[in-house]
């Protein structure tokens, strides 16, 4: 997958010059490609964008979608709480031209809405049902990663540990389970009836895996 070209003909198609898409591809590149990154980085939104072409013909704003998945994790500390707000800002705010009070751009004959995008990167946070169905297929497309074959699964949590590395096990370790416990508390880990057939069932027995190897 050529993650570059994908990137730079999304933002032509939205209205950038082939100089700001230049400049914003390195910006992304270098944020996604810092060591600290072990699981949030250029290979997860890989992993998210074959998902998005899978289920391309059912969004109804494919381009805001995948705006949003190269954007979702932009920003990320694991000791800060407001990663998907930070993300969120910054990728609305690479519409230099347009006033802080219009939320839409054109696209050729049609729009392109960032207050989708803000909402929709936002919304990768808590990963809670959306009113707004695209929002729930790029929530569906960011677990995907739960309901991988186990020792998929498990290079992923270890990626996990690895970013949290600053925090001692006794720390990481319960909260760890708790967020993980978080999900299986809900009525579904997954938003979209094709995720759920899907997924859900692996998803819930990897995560209850994962909790009995941290207590």
């Amino acid at each position: 997958m050529n993650l570059e070209k994908i990137y730079s003909d999304l933002l032509l198609n939205i209205g950038f010059s082939a100089n700001e898409v230049q400049q914003n591809w390195l910006n992304l590149e270098k944020a996604y490609s810092k060591k600290s990154r072990h699981y949030h980085n250029l290979t997860h939104l890989k992993e998210m964008i074959v998902s998005f072409e899978m289920y391309h013909d059912q969004l109804q704003n494919p381009n805001e979608v995948l705006f949003s998945i190269f954007y979702h994790d932009y920003v990320y500390s694991a000791s800060k709480k407001d990663n998907e707000l930070k993300s969120a800002e910054f990728a609305v705010s690479i519409f230099t031209d347009i006033k802080p009070d219009r939320f839409l751009k054109p696209v050729g004959f049609a729009e392109f809405d960032r207050q989708l995008v803000f909402d929709a990167i936002c919304a990768t946070q808590q990963h809670q049902h959306n009113s707004i169905e695209d929002i729930n297929w790029l929530i569906d497309f960011d677990l995907k990663i739960l309901a991988k074959d186990w020792d998929d699964y498990k290079i992923y949590f270890e990626q996990i540990r690895k970013e949290y590395r600053i925090y001692p096990d006794f720390l990481y370790k319960p909260g760890r389970a708790k967020a993980l416990k978080h999900f299986l508390e809900n009525e579904f880990i997954f938003q979209t009836d094709e995720f759920r057939s899907l997924y859900e069932e692996k998803a819930r027995i990897n995560i209850e895996k994962e909790i009995l190897l941290l207590t």
